[in-house]
């Protein structure tokens, strides 16, 4: 099994389990290929650092002392009674993030550097989709989604339980074709995103028709992965709910609440676990059970971290979809006299067109800025733990042709 597949953009070269004849990147040039490709001129020992100019690679003469010549983590110039402190040499940037390991705010303003720099490739595959997506939601609950359940405010007792039931009931069928349009919809966008980003870390461009044929062949893949994972999820909620709601009484009750908060914990750790499996699946033309292996083990050690960074991926998102909601709601429920009249009457909304249009004109907005921001950081954080584990820069920079990498196979 190739644990450690060097770098490969969509498309250029296979990983684990892969047609062959497609040639694979350069081992790296820090030794950790054969001795064979060792160059014959190698720099003193500590005084090498990833190039980021002309003349700075391997086998480039020692800088003079006091210029960058020590080696990383060197702290003072002629030893701890020098005359000043060291700078560590820059990592070399080709594209939106330094090739290095990443802090939080540069795997999130790479991800919005990545929509400002390919900002027509971005806008348009996720505008594309929303719009269709949305669309097709609005049909959906216009004229194939059954009445919800009508509840009676004066009823009590086991009434007032039923119709709650039922209410839980009409809620979960109805809420069942938005989940499954959103889920394509974030497959498809991520695909595409996913191949774009990859490019922009290189510093490369790409237009849309490029991105789209890198991610097609993938689709089935990325689709059986996302139908894995929420068949997992499922599971994990139907194992801790089932056996208190057999139980019944009140016993049932405190069992069903202990379950739903072991499953919900659970769930976290599975999803984190599994985060970087699309972009795996993506970038590595890994398969459905090799990409959930490699993310478990870029995960293992950095589950912590990898979880504050989706956390806060997820509080930014909620941000900007509140913010961008309630301005459309509150236009949707002023031009919908109807639906607003229903509220306070106490009755079920029954919201018409004009609901429908401008509120659906909000959730486009919302998913055109956070589908791509939410993309970017996974598959930079995904770019991230590969570079600390796996000395990945090494290979984004011969990908990128940066001046002092060897190139040859």
């Amino acid at each position: 099994m190739n644990d450690t597949p060097g770098w490969a953009s969509p498309g250029s070269a296979p990983s684990e389990d892969q047609e062959a004849g497609i040639p694979r990147p350069s081992e790296p040039v820090d030794g950790s290929g054969p001795a064979g490709n060792w160059s014959p001129t190698q720099p003193p020992a500590g005084q090498w650092s990833p190039p980021s100019a002309p003349g700075t690679g391997p086998g480039a003469p020692p800088p003079a002392p006091g210029w960058g010549g020590a080696p990383r983590g060197a702290g003072w110039v002629g030893g701890p009674h020098g005359p000043g402190l060291q700078q560590p040499p820059a990592a070399a940037k080709p594209g939106v993030i330094p090739l290095r390991p990443l802090g939080v705010g540069e795997i999130l303003d790479g991800a919005v550097s990545t929509m400002r720099a390919h900002w027509r490739t971005v806008l348009g595959i996720t505008l594309t989709v929303s719009v269709i997506a949305e669309i097709a939601i609005i049909l959906v609950q216009r004229y194939l989604l059954p009445e919800p359940a009508a509840i009676d405010p004066n009823a009590t007792g086991s009434e007032a339980l039923r119709q709650a039931a039922d209410s839980t009931q009409s809620a979960l069928v109805n809420s069942v074709p938005s989940l499954l349009i959103t889920m394509i919809t974030t497959l498809v966008t991520t695909s595409v995103l996913t191949v774009v980003i990859s490019r922009s870390v290189l510093g490369r461009p790409v237009t849309l028709s490029d991105a789209w044929a890198e991610a097609r062949p993938r689709l089935a893949q990325l689709l059986g992965l996302t139908l894995l994972l929420a068949l997992m999820s499922a599971a994990i909620l139907t194992a801790g709910l089932l056996p208190g709601m057999l139980i019944g009484s009140a016993a049932g009750a405190a069992l069903v609440v202990v379950g739903f908060v072991a499953a919900i914990v659970v769930f976290i750790w599975l999803m984190v676990r599994f985060c970087l499996a699309s972009p795996a699946l993506m970038l590595e033309r890994q398969s459905i059970t090799a990409s959930m292996r490699r993310s478990a083990k870029l995960v293992r050690g950095a589950w912590w971290r990898t979880f504050g960074i989706l956390a806060l991926t997820w509080l930014l998102t909620v941000v900007v979809t509140v913010i961008i909601a309630i301005p459309f709601t509150v236009i949707a429920m002023a031009a919908d006299g109807d639906g607003i009249g229903s509220l306070l009457t106490g009755s079920s909304p029954d919201f018409g067109w004009p609901f429908l249009i401008i509120s659906g004109i909000g959730q486009v907005i919302t998913a055109t800025i956070t589908y791509p921001f939410s993309a970017g950081v996974a598959a930079l954080l995904y770019i991230d733990q590969r570079i600390r584990r796996e000395a990945l820069d090494l290979d984004l920079a011969r990908a990128a042709g940066l001046p002092g990498y060897d190139t040859r196979s």
